[in-house]
């Protein structure tokens, strides 16, 4: 079967189906394909996601995909020192909802269909091939073999995407910047209090953090990311030493469990080629420092499907055309991801003492009044070294 769009969209999660919508919605034809038979399943992150970032980009909050809302951050050092930080007097980019991305990633995919865009499930792309007049993606749709020819493809499939690749860009994600995850959504889980979200600091996950996300009264994502430059250890051997030894998790019990790799490198640089863009974790949308990427996949897919639609519009699927794309997610996300990064490169230098000082000199400091430079002073205050990594941040 041959099938002819304008633009082929490569994946369902977030970035590809904001992509599709919103280059369906701007009058082209669009496809969007899923290897999956099920939309947003399984789920593979801690599905925390901003409010406001998710209006910005015109999506309202539906309690069909609201698991819970959270109002602020609890960051727990290794002596298990507390820094609590409301929603209220700080930007976190992480809070306000954790989702159940099983429901939330098939929402987004229905804001596309009503867009316009076709969709089609349980369609694996094995392979890409460029034609005078566009690429052609050869794929297998419920086992028959399909050839779909595109003047655009937009990349939205995930850390490990290939499609980029296929096209000839260098859109990998170096194997030192690339966490390993994993995560269980756990019942009988006893939290502090279970309107925040929790992240835990410290040699309990070697270049990452454990993170506890609320998504009921004693329901909860629990799980871990490590950097294997750091550790010396599986995750998952990581993640049941941290669940035995917090007092919240230790008498919880797992009903799911999820694994997966999380980009933390930044933006990888070739993000476009000709008939090409790639959005999302593809493309490592993905913060260096949180490992948070829902909000910015799905800003990365809107850029990705105006930019796209506009050249259907102009006949012109070059690169050169295409680097509007590169030029709004830099200006965008990409500038406060180099900020992201040496936060982090920061943090990965600490050791548990060290980190135990900080959360220390963190609990003297009025909250309410709290902002990035007080954070810096607080920083250097206990250690030279955020001088040196972080002065000239803000």
């Amino acid at each position: 079967m041959d099938i002819n769009t304008d633009i082929l969209v490569v994946g369902a999660g977030p970035a590809g189906s904001l992509a599709a919508r919103e280059a369906a919605r701007r009058g082209v034809d669009v496809l969007l394909i899923e290897l999956k038979s099920e939309i947003g399943s399984p789920k593979r992150c801690a599905e925390g996601v901003s409010k406001s970032g998710l209006l910005e980009l015109g999506i309202q909050p539906d309690p069909r995909w609201i698991a819970r809302k959270s109002n602020g951050v609890r960051l727990v050092s290794p002596d298990q020192t507390s820094v609590w930080l409301s929603e209220d007097t700080i930007e976190l980019p992480e809070s306000g909802y954790v989702l159940e991305r099983k429901v939330f990633d098939k929402h987004m995919a229905m804001d596309a269909a009503r867009a316009g865009a076709k969709i089609m499930v349980r369609t694996q792309a094995t392979s890409l091939e460029r034609v005078d007049n566009g690429v052609i993606v050869t794929a297998i749709h419920m086992d028959e073999e399909i050839k779909i020819h595109a003047k655009i493809v937009i990349a939205a499939d995930g850390p490990s995407s290939r499609v980029g690749r296929w096209a000839g860009l260098d859109s990998n994600t170096k194997t030192e910047n690339m966490e390993s995850c994993i995560q269980y959504e756990m019942a009988g889980v006893n939290m502090v209090n279970n309107n925040v979200i929790q992240l835990y600091f410290g040699s309990c996950a070697p270049g990452g953090y454990a993170w506890i996300f609320p998504k009921g009264e004693d329901i909860a994502n629990v799980g871990l990311g490590v950097l294997k430059t750091h550790a010396d250890r599986p995750a998952y051997e990581y993640l049941n030493e941290f669940i035995e030894n917090c007092p919240e998790t230790k008498d919880a019990q797992a009903v799911e469990v999820n694994v997966g790799g999380d980009p933390v490198g930044g933006l990888v640089k070739e993000r476009c080629g000709d008939n090409i863009l790639v959005v999302g974790d593809a493309a490592g949308f993905v913060n260096p420092l949180t490992g948070g990427g829902i909000n910015t996949a799905l800003e990365s897919g809107v850029y990705a499907g105006i930019v796209a639609a506009q050249a259907i519009d102009d006949g012109d699927y070059s690169k050169k055309n295409l680097e509007e794309y590169v030029k709004l997610t830099d200006e965008h996300i990409g500038e406060s991801y180099d900020k992201y990064k040496k936060a982090k490169e920061y943090l990965l230098s600490l050791s548990d003492d060290e980190l135990n000082k900080i959360a220390h000199e963190f609990v003297k400091v009025d909250i309410d009044e709290i902002s990035p430079k007080t954070l810096i002073k607080v920083l250097i205050k206990v250690s030279p070294k955020a001088l040196l990594k972080l002065g000239k941040l803000f």
